[in-house]
């Protein structure tokens, strides 16, 4: 399993003081009804619910179902009446430069204005608005605003294609899509309308474009669907009335990354997925009223629905938001962040870690990173050494590393530390958090052996597990039941293993998995080998075709540093693999690539590189960042 692991346990004054301590396990266990309705009453209720789990039509399950609320309520209104109106909320960061500080009292201004303004423009409950913007504080208004009326949100990722976006806008028969002019990217403002006005061109349901000005380009304009921002929100009244709806009420769509497929519409409701991520926020990240919260994840993520919006929020936390790439416009725009506003709370993903690898340890020593108490990590399994990485150059050898496990589907965190209280493990994202269980079972369902790996499934999960695949319940039953549920067993589609501890290793996707000769080889640990090369930034590592093993390890890899005079960096990198997990795991090939292809969360679409080595025509794409380097990386491949 290559070098040995080293355990961090909790920081002696976090153990003492951090909000969940050691006795909240048992206490789920023993009764995980009673636990989950006890989180759910530390929100504002309506009627406040009596009954929790609900499974007699399995899958098809529902949680607090006798309840109701405002989800909009919980997230600002009643912050403000408890007298924190003026806390401030949200510090935006523009990448040109420009910011606004937003208190709780303003930001329920804004979110009732927007209220109105929706229902102005015939949107109301159960109705789909589509919102294709960047890390504005509108962004965050309009999630707000549509949770207050009962709309339900889909949120897209401001730099998707035109067509990834129209998928979405006619999946979910959206009546209103909110967009802006443009947006700041890599110090240049992008146009985005236009791409807005090709993804609705023809499309029926859709009623208004509603456009937030942010960089004051040209845009075409269509009289009568086109409406700006400004012109129909800002006159609004600041305040509204938010009626309760019902706990299982829509709340909005994630749709997955597309790394198994076309993307699935995952229904989330009000009640059980507030529950569980204002819950795990409060207890994973241990929100303090003296919090300076940043989670770097792009508010179309379900990383940022969760841990940037809803979850913080409905805390009452302070928290950061940025609108630019970590490098604009220069490396350590993060840190520089971090420094200026104090920020105690550091959420991002590997993959951005990796990166920070690869600049060197200078860019962060150049800013003050002492306010910093936690760190977190998410999108994917985090490489021991990165974990390593992590910890004692952004943390100062002090912040313990909240490494989780979840997914679009689960809504919230399943596997993860609680930081005064775990043991952590760099690379493992620990246990299953308290009121949910997993296990990894064999292709038959039977429980794996300590370090056998496995399927990864959830036995025991959470109120903001995902309800149905918006318009094809039968897709949500086949996708997650069709084989344990049974059981009751969801299939997260992850290979995974337990230590002895009792703690869980993600191998990646289970199509990541690949079959050497007979021996089972994960690309995370393969990956995880090479990026504990000094040379290696980032891998992606896949099984190619070959006649004689079955499968191929093939890595493609970022580098980092400078290629010493001489170096065969295809042999060395083949021999460290070697010799950190066997031979049998020694890479057929090594090719050095600019940029592996991720979606916006971070994660490496490894579906991709294994069409490129099986010379298939690669899928769909629509998810990446930067489907043409992806282009370039396949087109280079098939001239080898």
């Amino acid at each position: 399993m290559g070098s040995v692991t080293s355990s961090f346990p909790p920081p002696a004054p976090l153990a003492a003081s951090a909000n969940v301590r050691a006795d909240v396990y048992a206490e789920a266990a023993a009764d995980p009804d009673a636990f989950w309705l006890r989180q759910a009453r530390r929100l504002e209720w309506g009627r406040e619910p009596r009954h929790g789990y609900d499974g007699s039509a399995f899958p098809a399950v529902t949680w607090f179902a006798d309840g109701t609320l405002n989800v909009a309520r919980n997230c600002v209104d009643r912050h403000v009446e408890a007298g924190l109106g003026d806390k401030v909320a949200l510090l935006w960061e523009g990448e040109p430069g420009d910011e606004r500080r937003v208190t709780y009292a303003e930001l329920a201004a804004e979110v009732a204005r927007c209220a109105h303004a929706l229902t102005a423009l015939g949107v109301g409950p159960g109705d789909v608005v589509v919102v294709y913007l960047p890390v504005l504080v509108e962004t965050v208004v309009v999630m707000l605003a549509c949770a207050r009326i009962g709309a339900v949100h889909s949120m897209v990722f401001g730099g998707f294609s035109a067509a990834a976006l129209r998928f979405r806008v006619t999946d979910g028969a959206a009546k209103l899509l909110v967009t802006t002019d443009g947006q700041y990217r890599r110090g240049r403002a992008v146009p985005v309308k236009r791409n807005a006005d090709a993804a609705v061109e023809g499309v029926g349901s859709v009623e208004h474009v509603l456009v937030v000005r942010r960089t004051g380009g040209e845009v075409d304009w269509t009289d009568g669907r086109d409406v700006w921002w400004h012109d129909v929100v800002d006159p609004q009244p600041g305040t509204h009335e938010a009626a309760a709806f019902p706990a299982e009420s829509p709340l909005m769509l994630v749709y997955t990354s597309g790394t198994t497929g076309t993307p699935k519409g995952l229904l989330h409701t009000m009640g059980g997925y507030l529950t569980q991520a204002s819950w795990t926020a409060w207890a994973c990240f241990d929100h303090r009223p003296d919090d300076v919260y940043w989670c770097t994840a792009d508010l179309a993520w379900v990383t940022a629905h969760t841990y940037e919006v809803y979850g913080p929020l409905s805390n009452g936390v302070t928290q950061v938001l940025y609108e630019g790439t970590p490098d604009t416009p220069e490396p350590g725009r993060h840190f520089a962040i971090i420094a200026k506003h104090g920020v105690t709370v550091y959420y991002t993903a590997p993959t951005l870690v990796r990166t920070y690898m690869k600049w060197g340890e200078q860019v962060p020593a150049a800013h003050d990173l002492s306010s910093l108490r936690l760190l977190g990590s998410v999108g994917e399994a985090i490489n021991p050494e990165a974990w390593r990485w992590f910890h004692r150059v952004i943390g100062g050898g002090r912040c313990p590393v909240v490494d989780t496990w979840w997914q679009s589907e689960t809504g919230a965190a399943v596997v993860a530390p609680l930081p005064g209280v775990t043991v952590l493990k760099p690379g493992s994202a620990t246990r299953a958090l308290p009121g949910m269980s997993v296990r990894v079972v064999d292709e038959a369902g039977r429980t794996c052996d300590p370090d056998e790996g496995g399927l990864l499934v959830i036995d025991r999960a959470g109120p903001g597990m995902a309800r149905t695949v918006w318009g094809d319940p039968e897709r949500f039953v086949v996708s997650y039941y069709a084989r344990f549920g049974d059981r009751g067993w969801y299939l997260a589609g992850d290979g995974a293993r337990v230590d002895a501890d009792g703690y869980v290793w993600l191998q990646g996707r289970v199509d990541d998995v690949m079959n050497v000769s007979g021996h089972r080889l994960s690309s995370i640990e393969l990956e995880s080998a090479l990026v504990s090369h000094p040379r290696v930034a980032e891998a992606g590592v896949v099984g190619a075709p070959d006649g004689t093993t079955g499968q191929a390890v093939v890595a493609f890899v970022v580098t980092a540093g400078e290629a010493a005079p001489g170096e065969d960096l295809d042999a060395d990198l083949r021999a460290h693999v070697g010799r950190e997990l066997g031979p049998v795991a020694r890479p057929r090939e090594v090719i050095v690539v600019d940029e592996l292809p991720k979606t916006r969360s971070g994660k490496i679409m490894r579906r991709l590189l294994l069409d490129v080595t099986a010379g298939r025509e690669p899928g769909d794409t629509t998810s990446l960042v930067d489907p043409d380097a992806f282009a370039t990386l396949a087109a280079d491949f098939r001239r080898r």
